[in-house]
């Protein structure tokens, strides 16, 4: 009896030795797979930042927002992530733009943009309808369509970007600032553009004093105003002071009372842009923002100035693929031709 004791107790300490042994190893095995996990992965630090940059492609002028992309691809070696945005019918034409062209290395991400978030917020307008088109709007929801970048850069499509985009992201916002954009009061020279007239930088041309709601809010209507085709946006200052409800509540007040209109100067999405920021943005450098260039057919930028400029808008009626416009010869060389030979340039002479 005391020798099956002595061997029940032998066996016992034989089973507790071999478990011993199998969890060293597994915890061995674990601490290395994981010291190589932490081996093969970038600190923080060494992992470069994504610029987000927002941009629309719409039916008609898709070719815009190809070569605006092209460009800033072009000069710059940053990380740069584009959010293309279209309506459903156009997404596939995105990517086969894309994906079939000298386009086809870019990191992109195709969104759709659904109108549906618009009903009863736009007023009919036909002075100018090409501004009622849903994209033209996009910019008022940006954290809806770019969801994991604190800092995101919005571009019109008909801009051409001539230096580093890196530059225009590391726009300084100040605290409490949603956004920054470049003051209409930034304008060039007189001696650096000719026969530009008719322009308008203050609250004047863009809202209609003669409205309640309007002389309300007690803005001077002599206020320089700005123009949001080029925005530096803070997401979380955009979601915090919920601005994209602001910029809805200001839609819907339009609708009700024709506060703003296309026949003034900035037409439907600039009005509640200069409302809602008024007097909380920051500004970009007027470099970053060099526009008017499809305001009128006959006026033009010195080619000094215009070598100079960092990015070029061709805001306006007079497009740089369209006839007539001026200083096309600038967009056309960042123009990447439809794969489907849907768009082509109209420059007739």
């Amino acid at each position: 009896m005391a020798l099956l004791r002595k061997i029940n107790q032998v066996l016992l300490f034989l089973l507790v030795l071999t478990l011993c042994g199998i969890l060293y190893k597994k915890v061995r095995k674990g601490a290395v797979l994981k010291n190589e996990a932490d081996d093969d992965s970038e600190s923080p630090e060494d992992v470069e930042e994504e610029i987000p940059v927002v941009i629309c492609a719409a039916a008609g002028r898709m070719g815009a927002a190809m070569a605006a992309i092209n460009s800033i691809y072009s000069n710059t070696d940053a990380n740069i992530v584009f959010y293309v945005v279209g309506l459903r019918n156009t997404l596939s034409r995105i990517r086969q733009w894309i994906e079939h062209s000298k386009l086809k290395e870019i990191n992109f991400k195709i969104v759709e943009f659904n109108p549906i978030v618009l009903k009863g917020k736009i007023r009919p307008d036909s002075s100018r309808p090409e501004l009622l088109q849903p994209l033209n709007f996009v910019r008022f929801y940006l954290p809806l369509l770019v969801h994991q970048h604190e800092k995101v850069i919005y571009l019109d499509d008909d801009v051409i970007v001539q230096g580093d985009i890196q530059e225009l992201y590391d726009t300084t916002l100040a605290l409490g600032h949603a956004a920054a954009f470049s003051d209409d009061c930034d304008l060039p020279s007189a001696q650096d553009i000719h026969r530009l007239v008719g322009l308008q930088n203050t609250y004047m041309g863009y809202l209609d004093y003669r409205k309640k709601s309007i002389k309300e809010l007690g803005i001077s209507p002599s206020t320089c105003s700005f123009n949001p085709g080029v925005i530096v946006a803070n997401m979380t200052e955009w979601k915090h002071q919920r601005i994209t409800k602001q910029l809805e509540k200001w839609m819907q007040k339009n609708v009700e009372e024709n506060l703003y209109s296309s026949s003034l100067g900035g037409g439907v999405a600039t009005s509640p842009m200069l409302i809602v920021f008024h007097g909380k943005y920051s500004t970009i450098n007027p470099l970053w923002h060099i526009r008017h260039l499809g305001w009128n057919p006959d006026a033009r930028y010195s080619e000094h100035f215009l070598q100079e400029a960092k990015l070029l808008h061709w805001n306006g009626r007079h497009k740089p693929w369209d006839f007539p416009s001026v200083h096309n010869d600038l967009w056309e060389s960042w123009f990447v031709p439809d794969p489907a030979g849907i768009f082509r340039l109209n420059h007739k002479r």
